[in-house]
């Protein structure tokens, strides 16, 4: 039989108790020994002693513990024997019982305080996961009765549950909830001194990203096809590499004409600004190939209609969305080419970037990546012999490109 008796501490006196389970029931016998080097010895030999007790199948609740509460749940009552208790005058308390905290009550206090730590974008996601899937699951629960089988039952429901395209969620979506539910339950565990459930329970495998970057021929299809009034929003997107909400939100205090640097300083989520998606994305991006003339353009027509280089008439920043399906799709329908999101306009950059010849240190800091790993498992079939590292590379093919066309 196993057995493990934990010595545990309860957060608000400091004192000492065992934690086990015996005989299926869920079982946990206070002390009065505060939670001292010299006490906790003494607690730790008493676990030893009901574990050994366990192990040879001798184990008698009521000569260790005859005062607890306890013994009224276990299915059987067991005769008294001589007390195998703490030693000296270290006293065992009457089982007091622990308090029952609902998981959707502590849930909510446990929001408020991580909120501050979190992005409002971030925030809102968390909010999502929490009141569509966890508290609708394990709302009802008392926190210290959660079980790793009832993640785990959770986790089925997860993955067979439909998402917004009918298809079942995804691994990612599915390790997403898991992740949330797991710091919950390790906080709540230290606050209250119960034993984390959620353990040895390992992420789902994700399916591999595969990305279908547009060729140079394809850009400058695109590029030369877009309505006019977004010529220079696609010219500075397929060349910078800045991501939608990046772009999106540049305003001209953060275009350096002088420098040629796109300064990416912060981002806008569902039509509010705010700090970049990762430290990392804080950058400066070169104007490589015909950046710096897009937004020499892009100046004089708004220049000084608004803050945002990109906007609508309004001087109001572009909604993605609405740009997604009136200009995006359309236009490549149109054109006769496969359908991709436009943050495949970032991995394009890349792979140009790459098929050039730059170093991975250069593009891995051009795109806002904190090391080259990215760039070796998500473009890995792109990457030739790297050996440039200042940009020239990808201007040079660039560049050519401009040449073949006007011969």
């Amino acid at each position: 039989m196993a057995a493990n008796v934990h010595v545990r501490v309860r957060p608000e006196t400091s004192n000492l108790y065992l934690d086990f389970s015996y005989q299926g029931v869920r079982c946990r016998e206070q002390t009065a020994l505060k939670d001292t080097p010299s006490n906790r010895k003494v607690v730790t030999d008493l676990a030893k002693k009901v574990e050994a007790r366990m192990v040879l199948g001798e184990f008698d609740y009521a000569s260790f513990f005859p005062d607890s509460k306890n013994l009224a749940k276990l299915p059987q009552s067991q005769s008294v024997v001589p007390q195998v208790g703490l030693p000296g005058n270290a006293s065992l308390v009457a089982d007091a019982p622990m308090q029952t905290v609902l998981f959707a009550d502590y849930v909510e206090s446990w929001f408020a305080f991580k909120q501050v730590e979190w992005r409002r974008s971030h925030s809102d996601n968390m909010r999502c996961l929490v009141d569509s899937s966890l508290k609708p699951f394990f709302g009802h629960f008392d926190l210290a009765a959660i079980t790793k089988n009832d993640i785990l039952v959770f986790r089925s429901e997860l993955c067979s549950r439909p998402g917004r395209k009918g298809e079942l969620l995804g691994a990612k979506t599915v390790n997403n909830h898991m992740q949330l539910l797991h710091s919950i339950l390790l906080d709540a565990s230290d606050e209250f001194g119960f034993v984390n459930p959620f353990r040895n329970i390992k992420t789902l495998k994700s399916k591999k990203q595969h990305i279908a970057p547009f060729s140079l021929d394809e850009i400058n299809l695109i590029i030369d096809n877009v309505r006019e009034d977004y010529k220079n929003y696609y010219r500075v997107r397929f060349f910078s590499g800045l991501r939608t909400g990046e772009i999106d939100g540049l305003q001209w205090r953060y275009v350096d004409f002088e420098s040629k640097q796109i300064l990416v300083r912060e981002t806008i989520v569902k039509g509010k600004m705010e700090y970049t998606k990762t430290e990392g994305s804080q950058r400066e991006v070169p104007m490589l190939g015909p950046v710096y003339e897009a937004l020499k353009e892009q100046y004089e027509a708004t220049g000084q209609l608004s803050d945002f280089v990109f906007c609508n008439a309004e001087g109001k920043p572009l909604d993605h969305v609405n740009v997604t399906k009136r200009v995006w799709y359309p236009l490549l329908r149109a054109l006769g080419l496969e359908k991709r999101r436009p943050y495949m306009t970032r991995h394009s950059t890349a792979t140009l970037l790459l098929a050039s010849g730059e170093s991975p240190e250069f593009i891995a800091r051009f795109l806002g990546h904190t090391s080259t790993e990215m760039l070796f498992t998500t473009y890995s079939r792109y990457v030739p012999n790297l050996t440039r590292a200042d940009g020239s590379a990808f201007e040079k093919l660039v560049a050519q490109k401009e040449v073949n066309d006007e011969a």
